[in-house]
Parts: structure tokens; sequence; C-alpha cells
């Protein structure tokens, strides 16, 4: 076998550039092979992180998917949650540990002294930061008493804080102008990151629900409601009786669709991977033909090769050598083109995967069983189109072989 491989070396030095350019297809191939894969495994880590740090357990209640006038709403395009739905979700559902509405303020301006921010802002409960795994930096959050009696107090994040008071300067006791309402900031957020829809999550104001209601907006219904179950396999318990309850209060018929959806955080990584699983099959899809192309590059060079060393052949085939002999030779050229090609393939990927989250920001994630797979899939080009020039050299004829010219 090794005297094999080194004449098989051997003949692929003979001409080092056609063997370059025969395994350009498969390095190429391999390369968005290895590329697409780890981008869909980069963006799928970066999804499920980002849905993670919405919190431990979370079900999201969104109201709307409502019709009016033959329109048809999207959900949270009609809040029709109450706060009637709220308590009666608090008082009713068993196996849950904490329970928030979100009363927004789209792009309400935020102002302290000359400084001042168009900033989200939301009314929550004083479970929210439990709900949703939020830590705080310094101060506490704002009490239940807060909430009943819609006080002006408020917790800020970690953006929202560095814009309106600097870098590293603790907010807490400080008040801000909310709509020109005076709030007391009781605490500072930790830095969440980029929340799923690549929002900054950071740049917000929390404030009780009900001062939201009373003395910002004048709404009395909510766009969402965040539900934390007791424990993972607690979720789908807790999702049914949410559904069947809201059902109930807004005394909707049987066959008729919700006026609300209630989705668990992994229906919510499902949602976003879909997109990110279609990019990686188009990737490996294109990927695939460039494979394909580069086996028959390797097919045609192989051919070529017998007949340019049909004499050899024939020498060999009079000396002693069988028909079996000359097939392997052949095969292992082909199968050593196309393994040489893999490795340089996965080589440029390695090198192209980083770059791509160094330039562009995507996030790749580079796994062994894609590597596996790309090494495996280039040995498999080999035999499957070097078999076919393989044959033909061990089927020709000793005496046609030694009077070729």
């Amino acid at each position: 076998m090794i005297a094999v491989l080194r004449i098989a070396l051997r003949a692929l030095r003979r001409n080092v550039l056609r063997s370059f350019l025969t395994m350009l297809g498969i390095i190429v191939g391999i390369a968005a092979v290895i590329v697409g894969v780890s981008m869909g495994a980069g963006a799928k880590a970066e999804v499920d992180k980002r849905i993670a740090g919405m919190g431990q357990n979370l079900l999201t209640v969104m109201s709307g998917n409502m019709s009016r006038g033959g329109v048809r709403g999207g959900f949270g395009m009609a809040p029709n949650l109450t706060v009637a739905d709220y308590d009666a979700i608090r008082r009713e559902i068993s196996g849950i540990s904490a329970v928030s509405p979100e009363a927004r303020v789209g792009g309400a301006q935020v102002a302290v002294g000359n400084q001042n921010s168009m900033v989200q802002v939301s009314g929550v409960s004083a479970e929210y930061l439990t709900a949703r795994s939020w830590a705080l930096r310094s101060g506490d959050n704002f009490s239940e008493q807060d909430v009943r009696n819609a006080n002006k107090v408020c917790l800020i994040g970690a953006t929202t804080a560095k814009t309106l008071f600097g870098e590293n300067v603790d907010p807490v006791g400080q008040i801000i102008r909310i709509k020109n309402a005076p709030f007391t900031i009781v605490g500072w957020l930790e830095a969440k990151g980029s929340g799923s829809f690549g929002q900054d999550q950071d740049d917000i104001v929390l404030v009780p629900y009900t001062s939201v209601m009373k003395r910002l907006s004048g709404d009395t219904k909510f766009r969402s409601l965040f539900v934390q179950a007791d424990s993972p396999a607690g979720i789908a318990d807790v999702q049914e009786q949410l559904t069947s309850l809201l059902r109930q209060r807004h005394q909707i018929p049987e066959g008729r669709d919700d006026d609300f959806m209630v989705r668990t955080q992994q229906e919510t990584s499902d949602f976003f991977n879909a997109n990110n699983r279609i990019m990686t099959i188009l990737i490996s899809f294109f990927a695939g033909i460039s494979l394909v192309v580069g086996g028959i590059g390797i097919m045609n060079i192989m051919l070529v090769s017998v007949t340019e060393r049909t004499r050899e052949i024939g020498i060999r085939l009079a000396v002693g050598a069988r028909g079996r002999d000359v097939l392997s030779q052949f095969l292992t050229e082909a199968v050593l083109l196309s393994v040489l090609g893999g490795g340089l393939g996965i080589a440029t990927g390695f090198w192209l995967a980083p770059l791509l989250t160094k330039y562009f920001e995507f996030p790749t994630l580079i796994s062994n069983s894609s590597v596996i797979m790309a090494f495996s899939v280039s040995a498999v080009i080999g035999i499957v189109f070097g078999f076919f020039p393989a044959l033909k050299a061990a089927r020709l004829d000793p005496i046609d072989a030694l009077r070729y010219e």
C-alpha cells in the first residue's frame, strides 16, 4: 500500500499546476461546506443565547391577531390583555414562579439636566426581573406597594444610564423626567446585550405598569405578559393552562382562533432558527454543486492521465501486474487528489469562517462533525469519480497498450 501511495504521489508531482487546478473545485466546495455549516451553527448559537437571555422557563403571552373591517392584524397590533387577565393568571395558574405584564411607551423622551434621549419605557410588575432573570448592578427593585400606588420610581438600563449620566456613573437616587414627569431611579440594571430581534435590551427604563397607565400613556391594556414556569418540565402544562384560561376569559367559542398567542422559548428559538436552516441548506446545495463539478474535473483529468500513460500501463500488465493492481493504482491517485483537495478546503474554511466574524460580525461556529463530514465527502468523491477512469485503465489490453503511440 505504501508503494502504491508513493507512486501516486510521484504521478501527481509530475504536473503540480494541473493537479492543483483539478483539486480547486473540491477545495471550493469543501470550504463552502465548512463555512456554510459554521454560519448556520453560529447563528443558531447566537439565537439560543439571546433567547436564553430573555429568562429561564419563560412563556410570552402576546395579544392581538384581531380582525377589523376585513383587515387582520398581527400579534401585538391590538392590545387586548387586561389587568383582570393578569390578576387571574396570578390567582389561577399553578406551576409558575413569576408573572409580569408589559405596557410599553415607545420612543418616550427621557431627560436629566441638559441630556435627553429617546428610550423605550416599559411598565412592568415587581416580578419582572425574576421572570426575565435580570440582575441589578446597584440599588433595589421597586416594590408591590410602588405598583399599587403608581409611584414615580424606575429602574434604568445600562445603555440609558451611560447616555444620560456617563460611563460607570451610578445613577441610583437620581431623578429623570419621562415625558416631563419626574421619576426617581431606584435600581441600575446589569447589562443584558442584544435581544432576539437584535435590539439593545439595555436602552430601557422600567417603571411600575400602573405608573405607565395612569401617568404616561393612559392605556388600560397590555400588549404582552411574561410568565415564568417553576421548571422546564412544567412549561407545556403552564402553556395549556394559560391558553384555556384566556380563551375562557375572552369568551372565544369552540372553533374560533385565539386573539392571543402563548409562545415558549423553544418555539421562539425554532421560529428564528428556521431561517438559519434554510440559509444553511442553500449554501450546502451550492457547495454540493461545486463538489460535483470538482469530481467531474477529477474524472476528466484521470481519463487524460490514463491516455497519457497507456504504454506505462501496458508494460505493467506485460510484466505480471493484474488488472486489479492497475485499478487500485489509479483509484488511489483519484482519492489522493480528492483528499488533498478536501484537506486544503478544510484549511480554507477554518481561515474564512473567523474572517466573517471579524469583518462582517456574522457569528460562526465550526463543529467537529462538519469537518469529519467534509473530509468523508471528499474521499467518497475521489472513489466515485475516480472509479471509471481506473476501471478503464485496468481493462486495457496489454498488447494494444504497448502499441499505443
